[in-house]
C-alpha cells in the first residue's frame, strides 16, 4: 500500500513538471509572438533589392547583365488597378481572400501532413496575405521558424488593415517577370496601358504570371503553359461568379497581343536570358534574384558582337532580296561544348520581327541539314562514299504502286514520291556526290537502308533530343519532317568536328555565391558517340568543294579559301526555313534564316543563310588556330566488301584480271596491274544488300523487302533506255586462264654484293651499293632499307651509296634490305648484314 502511494506521488510530480514546462514554453511563445511588429508599408516604395546576380562573359570582366540593376516598380492605389486584375488575382491565388483571417487552416494542415509523410516543409496554397509577408518582410530561406513568422504576421496584418489595402500592397509587389514588379509596371510592359484599362483577358494573363514568372513569361518558350493557366484563371473567375458565362467566353476567345520586350543595359540579351532561365531552374528564382551570384559564362563577347552585327546586316539584306526578315546564329567550341556566341534574332529590341524571341532555342524544321546524321548511320553500317544509289522518281508508300498511284481501297494522298530541290533526277550517283549536292531522293533511300530507329539513335546520341517518336515522322524526317533547335543542331554537328567525341553544350564556366564560394564550375565530360572514321568521312564529304559544285557552283558561300571547313545547308518546304551549319576542327557555326511567323521566302539554304555563316566563320577563323581535318581511312578490301558497296552499280558479281597478261589475277599479281571487273546485272541495291546486315551475304529473296518492287521498277525502266551508253560485261569476258607473267618463276633473282658480312666498314667511309640480279624482265627500280629505315630509291641506271655515320640508328651489326621491281611490277628482295667499326 505504501508502495502504491509513492508511485502515485511520483506521477503527480511528473505531470506537474510537464504542465509547468508547457506553461513556461507557451508564455515564451506568446511573448515572442507579441514582439513581432507590423512593418511600415509606406517604406515599400523605397525598398531596394540587394545581392543582385551578375552575369559576365568568359573573361569574367565584361558585365553582360545585372539582374536587378534596372528593377521597375510603379506603385498605384487600389482604385487605379481596376476590378479585372483584382478579381483575376484573387480567383487564381486565394479564392477565400475576403473571408479568411490571413491564413487558411486547411492549407496549414496540408503542409503539416506533407511534412509528416513526405519529409520537408509542405508548401503551396499560401494566402495573398502570406505571399505579401513572404515577398516583402521575410527572407526567402525556407525554415519552420520563418513559416511560423509568416502565419503570425499574416494574421496580425489581416487584423490591422482592410482587405483592399492588403490586395493593393500585394499587387504593387508581385513579380511579373525579369525586372518587372507590380501590376502597373506589368501592364505598361506587356500591353502599354495602365492597369485600370486592362481587358478581362489581359488581366487573366497577368494574374497567371506570378506563380512562375520566368516559365510563364509571354516572351519565353512556354506560351502554351501561359495560355493554359490564363484559361484556368478565367475558369476560376466563372466558378466564383466574378464574371458571367458571356464574359468568360468572350475573354477566352479574345486574341491578346503582347508588345515586344524592351530591355536596356544588357549585352547579348538572348544568351543572357538563356543563362538566367538555366540558373532559375537549377538554383531557384529566389536565389537568382537575391543571393548575389556571380556567373561567368562561356560567351566570347568579341565574337558575340561581330555575330550580332553580321546577323543584323545579313537579315536586312535578306529582307529586301528574299523576304526573310530574321536570322539566328550559334557558335560552339567543339572541343569543349562551350557556347561562344548566341544571337537569337537580328535585333532583340526590334518589335516588328518579335526580336526578343530566341530562335536559337526554338523548334524549327531542319530541312536537308538533318541528312548527315543519316549518312553517318549508313557509313557506320558499311556503306561508303563511293556506294551508288539510283536517283530516279521512286514511290515509297507501299499502299501505292511503283508509279505513285494508290492501290484500290487506299488514299492517293498517302502516296510519297519525293522530289529533289531542282525537280531533276540524275540516275546513278555516289553517296559522296548525293550528300554534297543535297539530293533528297537518295537521302530518303539511304534513310530506309540505314534504318529509321538506328538513324534516330545516331542523331539523339549526337545531341538531337526533340525527335522522340519515329512513327510520327517516317521517311520524311530525313528531309526535315521533324523539328529541332539551332542550338541542338550546332551542338550535334560539333561531334563531326571533334572526330566523333561529344561535349554537351554549356553556357556556364563558373557560378559563385556572394561570398565567393564556387557553386558550379565547368567540367568537361567527353563521350565517344560516333566512330571516329565515320566522323572523319562526313567531314571529308562535306568539305569536298568539287563534289558540291553541280548544286552550289564554284566558290560559293560555302567555301572558305585556305581553310578546312565542312558545311551543310538545309531548306524546308516553300523556303520557310534556311539553314547553314558548318565547322572546322576549332569551331562549329550554325545559322538559321527565315520569318518567325513561318511565311515563305523567295530562296532557301545557301542563298539566305550561307552569306551570314560565311562572314561569321571567316571572322572566327582569323583568331582561332588553323587546324586541318584528319583524313579518313577510305580504303576497303575488295575481297571482303561487296562491289555494290564500293561503287560498282552495274552489278555485284566480280572477277579480277591482270592488265598485262589479260588473264585472271592470282595471289602473285601485283596490285598495280589488277583491275576489277563486274558482270553487268543492273538491279536496285536491295537485290544485293540485306538492310538488316549490310556487309552480309546477298539476300536469298530480295523481293521479300517491301520496298523492292518500288525501287526496282524505275531502275529497270531507266536501264532499258540507257544501257546503250554503258559497256556490258558478260561471263564471256571472264578469262579462263590465270596470270602467267607474275609467278614465283618469273620474279627477279637478286643478291647483295656490297656491303657484305665479311667486311668491317669505317663509319665515315662511303659505301657503294652493288647487287647481282637475273630474271626474265629488266629491273626498273630499287628501294634500300637499313635497319628497317628507308634510305632511298634508285632507278636505272642504278647508283646508290651511303655513309654509315649519317644513319640514325647505326649499330655495330646492321641489316640492309634491297627491294627490286622489274618492268612488269614483279618484286623480290634480298637481305644481308654488315659491320661498322665503333
Amino acid at each position: 500500500m505504501r508502495k502504491i502511494v509513492r508511485n502515485n506521488q511520483f506521477w503527480k510530480n511528473i505531470i506537474l513538471f510537464l504542465v509547468s514546462l508547457f506553461i513556461l514554453l507557451f508564455g515564451i511563445i506568446l511573448l515572442w509572438l507579441s514582439s513581432l511588429r507590423i512593418p511600415d508599408f509606406h517604406s515599400f516604395n523605397d525598398r531596394v533589392v540587394t545581392n543582385s546576380t551578375k552575369i559576365y562573359d568568359r573573361t569574367g570582366k565584361i558585365l553582360l547583365y545585372d539582374i536587378h540593376k534596372d528593377v521597375k516598380r510603379t506603385d498605384i492605389s487600389s482604385e487605379m488597378m481596376g476590378i479585372n486584375i483584382k478579381n483575376a488575382t484573387v480567383a487564381i491565388e486565394d479564392s477565400e481572400f475576403y473571408t479568411h483571417g490571413g491564413i487558411r487552416i486547411t492549407s496549414i494542415v496540408r503542409a503539416f501532413l506533407s511534412n509528416l509523410f513526405h519529409v520537408g516543409i509542405g508548401g503551396g496554397g499560401s494566402t495573398i496575405t502570406q505571399q505579401l509577408v513572404k515577398n516583402t518582410l521575410l527572407t526567402q530561406k525556407v525554415s519552420y521558424v520563418r513559416k511560423i513568422k509568416e502565419w503570425v504576421l499574416a494574421i496580425k496584418i489581416d487584423n490591422s488593415m482592410p482587405k483592399e489595402k492588403i490586395l493593393e500592397y500585394y499587387l504593387n509587389e508581385a513579380p511579373y517577370g525579369g525586372t518587372i514588379y507590380g501590376i502597373e509596371e506589368a501592364s505598361k510592359t506587356y500591353f502599354d496601358k495602365n492597369a485600370i484599362d486592362l481587358t478581362l483577358a489581359e488581366a487573366a494573363y497577368l494574374a497567371a504570371i506570378p506563380q512562375s514568372p520566368t516559365t510563364l513569361s509571354p516572351y519565353g518558350k512556354n506560351k502554351d503553359k501561359l495560355e493554359t493557366r490564363k484559361n484556368l484563371v478565367l475558369s476560376r473567375m466563372l466558378e466564383l461568379k466574378f464574371i458571367t458565362k458571356e464574359e468568360y467566353d468572350k475573354a477566352k476567345s479574345e486574341i491578346v497581343t503582347f508588345i515586344p520586350q524592351a530591355t536596356g543595359g544588357i549585352r547579348a540579351p538572348h544568351f543572357v536570358f538563356f543563362i538566367k532561365d538555366y540558373l532559375e531552374k537549377k538554383y531557384g528564382k529566389d536565389a537568382v534574384e537575391t543571393n548575389g551570384l556571380k556567373v561567368t559564362t562561356t560567351l566570347d563577347y568579341d565574337l558575340q558582337a561581330k555575330g550580332e552585327q553580321i546577323v543584323k546586316d545579313g537579315a536586312l539584306v535578306n529582307e529586301k532580296a528574299w523576304e526573310g526578315k530574321n536570322a539566328s546564329l550559334v557558335a560552339i567550341d567543339p572541343k569543349t561544348g562551350q557556347i561562344l556566341t548566341m544571337v537569337g534574332s537580328r535585333d532583340y529590341f526590334d518589335k516588328e520581327i518579335d526580336g526578343n524571341f530566341n530562335v536559337a532555342t526554338a523548334m524549327r524544321q531542319p530541312g536537308s541539314s538533318f541528312k548527315p546524321f543519316i549518312y553517318a548511320t549508313a557509313f557506320n553500317k558499311g556503306f561508303t562514299p563511293d556506294t551508288v544509289l539510283f536517283d530516279l522518281p521512286t514511290e515509297f508508300q507501299t499502299t501505292c504502286d511503283a508509279k505513285g498511284v494508290a492501290l484500290p481501297g487506299h488514299n492517293q494522298e498517302d502516296c510519297y514520291m519525293p522530289n529533289n530541290y531542282d525537280g531533276n533526277f540524275r540516275g546513278p550517283i555516289t553517296l559522296r556526290n548525293a550528300l554534297a549536292q543535297s539530293i533528297n531522293l537518295i537521302a530518303v533511300k539511304l534513310f530506309y537502308l540505314a534504318g529509321l530507329p538506328d538513324s534516330l539513335k545516331t542523331a539523339e546520341d549526337m545531341g538531337i533530343n526533340s525527335l522522340k517518336d519515329i512513327n510520327q515522322y517516317g521517311l520524311t524526317l530525313v528531309i526535315g519532317g521533324g523539328e529541332v533547335s539551332l542550338l541542338d543542331m550546332t551542338s550535334a554537328y560539333s561531334v563531326f568536328a571533334n572526330n566523333g567525341i561529344r561535349n554537351p553544350y554549356t553556357g556556364i564556366l563558373k557560378v559563385e555565391d556572394s561570398n565567393g564560394k564556387i557553386l558550379e564550375e565547368f567540367r568537361q565530360n567527353p563521350q565517344e558517340v560516333l566512330q571516329k572514321n565515320t566522323a572523319l568521312t562526313i567531314s571529308d564529304v562535306l568539305s569536298d568543294e568539287k563534289a558540291r559544285i553541280p548544286t552550289f557552283g564554284a566558290h560559293s558561300a560555302l567555301l572558305i579559301p585556305g581553310k578546312d571547313v565542312a558545311v551543310k545547308t538545309g531548306t524546308t518546304n516553300n523556303n520557310k526555313d534556311a539553314w547553314t551549319i558548318g565547322y572546322s576542327p576549332t569551331i562549329t557555326v550554325g545559322v538559321w534564316a527565315g520569318n518567325n511567323e513561318n511565311t515563305p521566302m523567295k530562296k532557301g539554304g545557301a542563298a539566305v543563310a550561307g552569306p551570314i555563316w560565311n562572314k561569321f566563320i571567316n571572322e572566327a577563323l582569323k583568331i582561332l588556330p588553323d587546324e586541318k581535318f584528319e583524313k579518313p581511312d577510305l580504303e576497303v578490301d575488295p575481297k571482303t566488301v561487296k562491289p555494290i558497296l564500293r561503287g560498282f552499280w552495274q552489278g555485284n558479281e566480280n572477277f579480277f584480271i591482270d592488265t598485262i597478261s589479260e588473264k585472271l589475277a592470282t595471289e602473285n599479281t601485283p596490285k598495280e596491274t589488277i583491275v576489277e571487273k563486274v558482270l553487268t546485272n543492273v538491279h536496285s541495291i536491295l537485290y544485293w544488300v540485306n538492310k538488316k546486315y549490310i556487309l552480309g551475304e546477298v539476300p536469298i529473296n530480295p523481293q521479300g523487302d517491301s520496298q523492292f518492287d518500288h525501287w526496282e521498277t524505275p531502275i529497270q525502266d531507266w536501264w532499258a533506255q540507257n544501257s546503250v551508253n554503258y559497256q556490258i560485261i558478260s561471263i564471256n569476258d571472264k578469262p579462263t586462264t590465270t596470270d602467267n607473267i607474275h609467278t614465283n618463276a618469273t620474279k627477279p633473282i637478286i643478291s647483295i654484293l656490297e656491303p657484305n658480312s665479311s667486311t668491317n666498314y669505317l663509319p665515315n667511309r662511303k659505301i657503294n651499293l652493288k647487287i647481282s640480279s637475273s630474271g626474265i624482265y629488266q629491273l626498273i627500280k630499287i628501294d634500300v632499307f637499313v635497319n628497317d629505315i628507308y634510305l632511298g630509291t634508285t632507278d636505272v641506271p642504278f647508283s646508290f651509296s651511303f655513309t654509315p655515320s649519317t644513319l640514325e640508328n647505326l649499330q655495330i651489326n646492321n641489316e640492309i634490305k634491297v627491294v627490286v621491281y622489274d618492268s612488269v611490277y614483279n618484286k623480290s628482295e634480298a637481305i644481308t648484314t654488315f659491320q661498322v667499326q665503333q
